[in-house]
């Protein structure tokens, strides 16, 4: 076997050894080498008075609280091109949508669930309107996702002043963070399905997320 053909055979093999172990993001065009990381099984409530811990430290939550069956509140958030858009309001409107929440997409917990929600959804992404919200600004937003290679996620930035944080309970006022959520919200704006994770080291049960989202298609 010559050298040309038996370096073609090791790539191969390897590209295949990466999409066998998870490591290639159907949806996100990139290679990605997920960690094994905690996800969490409970929820806490949004909203005044309830906390979520931040590297072990009780972190209490601000603004007013959402659950499930409310319906999406009006509130501006910027797009990656600096406009402003309410989150009710966005190009998925009238479909289900996925809104993913995280703190800061510079850290390893929300790097990865901005990849679970872009390349391990099975096609979703094809029928729903896949969101990442934090506070992070815009710049940086969109400096990630060309570089992640993500292209089917609508990032939305509430850095001006925490105001979706504020509209749905999820503002954590010291570190000036957003609480790890994941809402799934059906065609007529209303959130069916909500989780917080109680540690912001945690991931939320995306798959959980996407199961809830693939009954509201077949229901609709």
């Amino acid at each position: 076997m010559t050298a040309p053909i038996m370096t073609r055979l090791l790539t191969l093999q390897m590209i295949g050894l990466l999409a066998a172990s998870g490591c290639a993001g159907s949806g996100s065009g990139s290679l990605f080498t997920y960690k094994n990381l905690p996800v969490a099984e409970e929820t806490v409530q949004t909203g005044e008075g309830h906390t979520v811990l931040y590297k072990g430290t009780p972190v209490v939550l601000t603004g007013t609280g959402i659950k499930t069956g409310d319906r999406l509140r009006d509130v501006k958030v910027v797009q990656t091109d600096l406009s402003l858009v309410n989150i009710a309001e966005t190009k998925g409107k009238g479909k289900v949508r996925i809104i993913s929440v995280v703190p800061s997409l510079d850290t390893k917990v929300c790097e990865q669930q901005t990849h679970i929600l872009s390349g391990e959804n099975r096609g979703l992404d094809r029928m729903v309107e896949l969101i990442t919200v934090s506070i992070d600004t815009p710049f940086a937003q969109k400096r990630f996702a060309t570089e992640a290679k993500i292209a089917n996620v609508t990032f939305l930035s509430d850095y001006r002043g925490g105001d979706f944080g504020k509209t749905y309970g999820l503002f954590l006022k010291d570190p000036h963070l957003l609480a790890r959520a994941v809402m799934v919200v059906d065609p007529h704006n209303k959130v069916r399905h909500i989780q917080v994770t109680p540690e912001l080291g945690q991931l939320p049960d995306m798959e959980e997320a996407f199961n809830v989202a693939r009954s509201l298609i077949t229901a609709n």
